[in-house]
Order: C-alpha cells, then structure tokens, then sequence
C-alpha cells in the first residue's frame, strides 16, 4: 500500500449491458458483484482498516500525549512494530513529527470546524484530526486519500461514530488551503506575538522568548520568522563519528554527505540511521552539529594548568552524546574523563556511549553533580556542564516539547543551573576552562546565569567563546560569538539553538 494515495486504484466504470446486465422486471439489478470492483474492498471494509504508517503515527502522538513519552524515542520502535518499509517509515515521521509542530495552528483550525467546544473532544480523535489535518494541508497526500484513509484510522482504532465526526470536519478543513486559514485566523488579530503564534505554531510565550533571546544575543529581532519557520522544517540526521575510533565511510555510502561544519560530520537525509553497523556499534552517533561543536571548543580551549596528563569532567553527562565525544577526544589528547550523571537509566546510557571509546581513558560516576565542587575541589583541567534546560533550542527535533514546557519551568531551573556552574568552578583548577552549555538560548538560562554566578566568582575571566567555535568549526566564520558568550541558531547556523560561555579559574 502506498500511504500517499491510501492504497487506491480509481477506476472508472460505465454502463453495462448484454450479459451483465441483471435488471428484473422494475428495472432494478440485481446480484452485481461487477460493481464493486472499482475498489479492492467493500466501503464498509475500507474505511474500516488502518494503514500502518498512519497507524504508527498515530500510536506515537497518543503516547506523547498518554504517557509524556518522547516522539523521537517511541517512533523507531513503532516502525518497526510494524514493519513499515523505507518509503512508509519517511511517511510516518513526516505525518507524526509534522502534526506535532502544527498542533497549535490546527487546533486552531480544527475549533472552527466542529459543532461543539473543541476541547470537549475525545483526546483520542483530536490526534486522528491531526493527523488528518496535516495530510490536508501541509503534505502532497491527494484530498480524498487524507479523508478516507483518517476516516479508516478513526473506525479502526476509535469507533464508527467518531468516524463520522472526523470525515465531517476533515471536509471542512479541506475546503481551504493552509495559506487561506493562516488569513482567517489572523484576521483582524492586532497583537504581533499573537498573529505569529497562529502562523508559526508557537505558544506565545515561547515567541516572546525567542524574540528577546535574539535581541540579547546581539541579533535582530527581525529575524523572529526565520528562526520559528527554522523550528518547523524537518531537521536533516547529524552525524558524527568518534575521533580516532569510528569513519563516517558506511554512511557516505549508504546516502550521507559530508557536514560541511565540523570534521568527522556527515547529514543523512533519507533512510534509517539505526541500520548502520557503525551506528550500532557506537562508532559513528547520532548528534546535531552545535552540541559537536560546543564539545569541540572545551577540547581547543587554551588551560593554563601544565598538567602532564589532564582530567576532563563531563558533570552532566545523560544521555551520553557529548560525553562519547569528548572522550574520544580525551583519548587523542592523552587526556582522561569522568563523566557524573546522576539518574541511574541515563547514566546506563552514558555507559553504552562510552563503551567504544577505550575503558582506560573514561570513568562513570553516578551522583549529583552539584556535590562534585567539595568531593573533587581543584582536580580537572576541562569541565563541561551541559545543564538541564528547557530545551527551547531544539525544538526543531523534539516537536512535543513546545506544547509541554511553561514559562515557571525558566525560574524552577534557574537554581540548578547556578548550583552546577559553580560546582565546576569550585572542582576546576586553576588556569583551567569550564564550558558552561544549554540547548536553549533563552537569557534566564543562559547569560544572566554566567553573569550571577561569576559575580560570586570575581577570581574567573570569561574566554571568547565565539573565537572558539570558529576555531572548531571547517568555516571559521560562525559569526556566533559576542566576544565572550556565543549562541548558535538554527536559521542562521542550521544547528541546534546552543549556548556556551567558557570560564577560566584564574591560575
């Protein structure tokens, strides 16, 4: 089946007569099994089955929103739960991810298109609409095959009644295109954010977050379009491959072209990475270009400690991505890593990163990083704190997590960040660098949190952290830098929205 037309042949039919003709006497036919051959099944039968990579689909948005699960986590699986091939499994992360990042704008379509208080829906068929609702107007699946093959979901997996409810309200959405409700929904709207939370499919706050994340980090704000349309364009697979273990030669030949931002890079556009060898073995990650390079410059970053064979800590090591690299690169310096992670099932992950890198030059440790500053005071030359954010910087590839963060989890954060910034100036030595890194260029998280915490630490300079992108990076141009901290930007960059600020502790 081909999950771009539902799996239908159209075949036209006309008048039949001489011997299959089989009118009686009151002109009505009779025994016409000719008749419903224009489909492979009876309509009752039709729109009653799921096509499996809708249905996959479908089963990831209703465990994100059942379970808080995350859709890059759970989607694998389902694909292959059932089976889909390369062209069905490219279908079902387009439809999943795709209603994901449109969940606002056509929730807002979708309240004008029933009969009764959206939010009165059935969870269950406000996923099917969704679903059906990006297949309408954001993807090259013709009308009828959107309608039939939801509608065939939603009596499959929901019932009969709300399967006529979803056809009904499809039929409306499909009555214009996209461009023409993002007109009606604007419509006399007369505040900014407002128009394009509507037209970008962000929560509000998020936009006026962004907007002041731009501002701060010396950009224009007039780029606020760019960066929310960046957000929702489907991210290219980032790899890299581990620095003196793994080469990227199996994916170039499976399709993946060379990154042109840092070395050992490549992009994978099409088909699953997880059936590389080198990507199961661990050789070669998964892993966006900035978090390379943010990891990349600590490992370029000037130390004035003079130590013969230097210590690295990785203070938030989970899920391990950063942590594999940086030993790697430990492993070519000469150089060890211990890498803190205080959840046991993330530190297990931390673990299997690791495990290609050489066991003598690593060690794991599993505790909370903020009890690191006193247990190991003045011990390590290079330290990375990738603190727990909001994540506002990768929205992009985690598309759920625009709907599930507010605004009070900025502040309820704020006292963690602080506290493991200074455990690591406190576990530093003297002369050597902290790299302090989130994945969300909002102010609270990241330069009002150096600034407060090196105000409590007057004997720490700020590095140009621009300057040591641009040395970690093939272009040696980033334009990221403010001649202290550095932001990355998925428009401008085509990476993750990072932040990094290196702090030397002054020998």
């Amino acid at each position: 089946m081909n999950p771009a037309d539902g799996g239908r042949e159209d075949r036209g039919h006309g008048n039949s007569s001489g011997p299959r003709d089989r009118r009686n006497s009151r002109g009505r036919q009779r025994n016409r099994p000719e008749a419903r051959s224009h489909t492979r099944t009876a309509p009752s039968q039709r729109t009653r089955k799921a096509d499996p990579a809708r249905l996959a689909a479908f089963e990831v948005l209703r465990a994100v929103a059942e379970d808080d699960a995350y859709a890059n986590l759970v989607l694998p699986a389902r694909i292959r739960q059932h089976r889909l091939d390369r062209r069905s499994a490219g279908f079902a992360t387009e439809l999943t991810y795709g209603a994901l990042r449109g969940q606002g704008t056509y929730d807002a379509i979708l309240a004008r298109c029933v009969d009764r208080p959206f939010s009165k829906l059935d969870p269950a068929i406000v996923d099917a609409l969704r679903l059906g609702t990006h297949q309408l107007l954001a993807m090259r699946v013709p009308a009828h095959a959107a309608l039939d093959q939801t509608v065939g979901l939603t009596r499959a997996v929901v019932g009969a009644g709300p399967g006529s409810l979803v056809n009904a309200v499809l039929r409306r959405v499909s009555a214009t295109d996209l461009p023409g409700w993002l007109d009606q929904l604007t419509e006399g709207v007369t505040d900014p954010v407002r128009e394009l939370s509507l037209r970008h499919s962000h929560p509000e706050w998020i936009v006026r977050a962004l907007r002041q994340s731009l501002a701060i980090h010396g950009r224009d704000t007039g780029e606020i379009d760019d960066l929310l349309e960046a957000n929702n364009a489907a991210p290219v697979v980032n790899l890299v491959a581990l620095p003196g273990i793994g080469d990227l030669s199996e994916a170039l030949e499976a399709g993946a072209t060379e990154g042109e931002l840092v070395t050992g890079s490549a992009l994978f556009a099409a088909g699953d990475v997880g059936r590389l060898e080198s990507v199961r073995t661990g050789t070669t990650r998964v892993q966006d270009a900035g978090s390379q390079l943010v990891a990349r410059a600590l490992a370029l970053a000037p130390v004035e400690t003079n130590a013969e064979s230097e210590a690295w800590l990785d203070l938030c090591a989970g899920p391990g991505g950063k942590a594999a690299l940086l030993a790697a690169l430990a492993a070519q310096s000469g150089a060890t890593l211990l890498a803190n992670e205080p959840a046991k099932h993330r530190a297990k992950l931390v673990g299997q990163a690791l495990d290609p890198v050489p066991s003598q030059v690593w060690q794991l440790r599993q505790q909370d990083g903020r009890g690191a500053g006193g247990e190991f005071a003045g011990s390590f030359d290079r330290i990375l704190v990738d603190a727990p954010c909001t994540g506002l910087g990768a929205l992009r590839r985690r598309p759920e997590a625009r709907w599930r963060r507010q605004p009070s989890d900025v502040a309820e954060l704020g006292p963690l960040q602080r506290e493991l910034l200074q455990s690591a100036l406190d576990a530093v030595r003297p002369g050597g660098v902290v790299a302090y890194v989130t994945c969300s260029p909002h102010p609270a998280e990241t330069t009002v949190v150096v600034a407060d915490v090196l105000g409590k630490n007057p004997g720490t300079q700020l590095l140009d952290a621009g300057a040591a992108l641009d040395a970690a990076s093939l272009t040696g141009d980033l334009k990221a830098g403010s001649g202290t901290t550095a932001q990355l930007w998925p428009h401008v960059h085509s990476t993750d929205a990072m932040f990094i600020a290196l702090i030397r502790k002054n020998a």
